[in-house]
């Protein structure tokens, strides 16, 4: 996985390498060594550290289960990324995550650096007691490389706001008259977390394809027809038109990504499909999505599976196989599942018009560059899922100043901040031949290169 890092920190610095208005002061020779120093730096975590967790369970049994914190980068502030509770959890995946972490606060300018956790479980087949104990276990081996200053974890994949108020519990335990609000993320409202931050990644994963296809289409509708590409031609297509969209995955991210569609006025969208780990309900004119959503909160977060289950949540739809969301011939597909879900065994047959990424990761690099050959656009997840953390900064900012915002507050200022990224980005994504991934990417290790060197950190 660093070698995908390198790739594209190296692609990136290629593009940038003939800018003059990019490291002015460096020519030549000091310039090509700067540039060596940076794909050495950025492709690298600083420090990858790993423990085996000793549990004791409920049924007294004794458990040693791996578990990770790697720290890639802090070179815009303190190391930030997700804890992910589940059984394929490896280190090459937790470097990779905290790697595109990096990237990603670096593009949305979120003082922030890298870091990913892992914990190599399957959280549902352990009660809730263990796994209190395995949140405070994590606490105990890690406690001398997180805090609020150094390395600030959130929810992520298998976790949530629960297993946050049980870690950061632990951690004012440990570290007794020390700051401790700060010190995750992602927490419950009662226990110092932020209104908003549950449903942040979702409304900022909608709020992006929503942003490409309506509200800068609508501004700039004259320079996109001015571009005449094939990327921009998608986005004027769909601009004021009536949309299907299918949403892999229904968990927190997907269902309240689905939900904005379901409500949004500005766009005349209808979400006719979703699935989860066990199927996938489609209906032509519309799902019912806030009867799915109260459905998967009383059912353990699973889609109703049977007819009588369909009856049960009073929602009309057919039941298709898991992974035929996947092929759909929709206008947009969001993929809000895990990584790896379309691969070069089944990217043919994906006919979705606009893909969104809502997940990390969830299109492999075969995938990725088959789908730019045949000038499919992929709204990247370092663009859009970037709800999260950005919604954690500001989680961050009211533990320390213990003032809190209200959640209109809250996306009033989630969408401000990713509306900024999105007018530096778009505008250079239609008028270039890159993908809007690579675009970002550009974007991303032009700010950390230039503060790298700022800081005299490339020699």
């Amino acid at each position: 996985m660093e070698s995908r890092t390198a790739k594209i920190v190296q692609d990136s610095l290629n593009s940038l390498f003939d800018d003059a208005s990019f490291l002015p002061d460096l020519y030549k020779e000091q310039r090509e060594k700067a540039f060596h120093s940076l794909v050495s730096i950025l492709s690298t975590p600083n420090h990858v550290n790993k423990s085996y967790l000793r549990v004791a369970l409920e049924n007294g049994n004794v458990e040693r289960i791996p578990a990770y914190r790697v720290q890639h980068n802090n070179i815009l502030g303190p190391y930030k990324g997700g804890i992910r509770f589940h059984e394929s959890v490896n280190e090459d995946e937790v470097v990779n995550l905290s790697s595109l972490m990096t990237l990603k606060t670096a593009l949305h300018n979120v003082p922030f650096g890298g870091g990913k956790g892992g914990v190599v479980i399957n959280p549902k087949e352990y009660n809730k007691k263990d796994l209190h104990s395995i949140c405070i276990k994590y606490v105990q081996y890690f406690s001398g490389i997180i805090g609020p200053n150094k390395d600030i974890p959130a929810p992520d994949v298998g976790t949530g706001e629960r297993e946050m108020d049980w870690m950061m519990g632990e951690f004012k335990s440990i570290h007794p008259g020390r700051d401790y609000l700060g010190s995750f993320t992602g927490k419950s409202v009662e226990n110092g977390g932020s209104l908003g931050r549950s449903t942040s990644t979702g409304k900022g994963v909608y709020f992006t394809f929503r942003y490409m296809i309506h509200d800068f289409a609508e501004v700039q509708k004259s320079w996109l027809k001015d571009q005449n590409s094939s990327k921009a031609n998608t986005v004027l297509n769909m601009y004021d038109q009536s949309l299907t969209l299918a949403f892999q995955g229904f968990g927190n991210v997907g269902s309240a990504a689905a939900l904005d569609a379901y409500q949004c006025s500005k766009v005349n969208n209808k979400v006719v499909a979703v699935s989860d780990r066990n199927v996938t309900l489609y209906k032509e004119d519309g799902l019912d999505i806030p009867a799915l959503v109260k459905f998967t909160d009383n059912n353990e977060g699973d889609l109703p599976k049977t007819k009588e289950e369909l009856k049960e949540a009073d929602v009309h739809a057919e039941i298709l196989e898991r992974d035929e969301i996947l092929y759909l011939d929709v206008d947009a597909l969001f993929l809000v599942a895990l990584e790896n879900q379309i691969h070069k065994n089944n990217m043919k047959n994906v006919k979705a018009k606009i893909i969104v990424e809502g997940a990390n990761g969830p299109i492999t690099n075969e995938a990725d560059n088959y789908f730019a050959e045949q000038k499919k656009l992929v709204i990247p997840d370092i663009l859009s899922n970037a709800g999260g953390v950005i919604v954690s900064y500001f989680e961050w900012i009211q533990g320390k100043e213990t003032q809190f915002f209200t959640e209109d507050e809250v996306f009033r200022r989630l969408y401000k901040k990713m509306q900024h990224t999105f007018d530096h980005v778009f505008p250079a994504f239609f008028s270039n031949s890159h993908s809007l991934r690579r675009t970002c990417y550009i974007h991303s290790v032009l700010k950390l290169s230039t503060v790298l060197y700022r800081q005299g950190k490339l020699y």
